[in-house]
């Protein structure tokens, strides 16, 4: 049976999509056929030379169709998922026969440790059926004994009673936070003293290094940098860096929607 796609001689018509690549000559759409019923390998055809070649035949006159066009993108599609999954790694588990690799040395002692496992699993299977009638003792001695106990409480009297009482009772001792650093800079703060300095500025701009001029500690510096970008985020101020690591030019815009 002749392919649709084909001419009177079995060569492509010409207001149909054709490629060559390794292995095959004709309409892209009976190579994709072969393609989905694995008679030819996916990994051989090159997609991106083949796109190219849809580009190149769509910019015809008269051979444009959105129709087709959709066609190709989804088999395109289908194509690069069923490529990535053969080209992507995939977990294998070892079988019996890779772990021994085929020697009978391997399988015979193989066969020695499932002999001494069986061994030990009936041995264990054994002592837990012979174990299950026996309990632990749960009652206290006759009264013809209960005077060779001594008493507990016998040396105990209200001072040592008093004295464990208000050991129990006590509070917990404070927990030593100084070498933990204290937050003395909040975002919230360097958010208000940035818009103070611009509003204060005739023009509303400003530098990086003009912002931070009254910064004393470099974590200060950053805290003001985080505010400077919150406030880029909300539309307030725009930003702008001539160059890499160059000075940052802040200019005020005014209230902002945000997001």
């Amino acid at each position: 049976m002749k392919d649709p796609g084909e001419g009177p001689h079995g060569v492509a018509a010409p207001d149909v999509f054709a490629v060559e690549v390794p292995g095959f000559q004709g309409p892209f759409r009976l190579l994709a056929d072969l393609i989905l019923e694995q008679k030819v390998d996916v990994c051989d055809v090159p997609i991106a030379s083949v796109t190219d070649g849809y580009l190149r035949y769509a910019k015809q006159t008269g051979t444009w169709n959105l129709e087709e066009a959709t066609w190709f993108l989804a088999i395109c599609a289908i194509l690069l998922e069923l490529k990535i999954a053969r080209l992507t790694p995939k977990h294998t588990e070892l079988d019996e026969e890779d772990l021994l690799g085929g020697s009978p040395d391997l399988a015979y002692a193989r066969s020695i440790e499932l002999r001494a496992f069986r061994k030990v699993a009936l041995e264990l299977a054994r002592r837990l059926e012979d174990e299950a009638g026996f309990f632990t003792r749960d009652v206290g001695p006759g009264p013809a004994f209960a005077h060779l106990y001594p008493d507990p409480m016998e040396k105990v009297d209200a001072r040592q009673l008093a004295a464990i009482a208000a050991q129990l009772l006590r509070p917990p001792p404070t927990l030593d936070l100084s070498h933990v650093t204290p937050i003395r800079f909040t975002v919230t703060d360097a958010i208000v003293a940035v818009e103070t300095r611009l509003r204060g500025i005739e023009a509303g701009q400003a530098t990086f290094r003009e912002l931070t001029a009254d910064c004393q500690d470099r974590m200060e510096k950053v805290v003001r940098f985080l505010a400077l970008l919150e406030l880029y985020r909300n539309g307030k101020i725009e930003l702008l860096q001539a160059a890499t690591f160059g000075e940052i030019e802040v200019e005020w815009k005014g209230s902002g929607t945000g997001e």
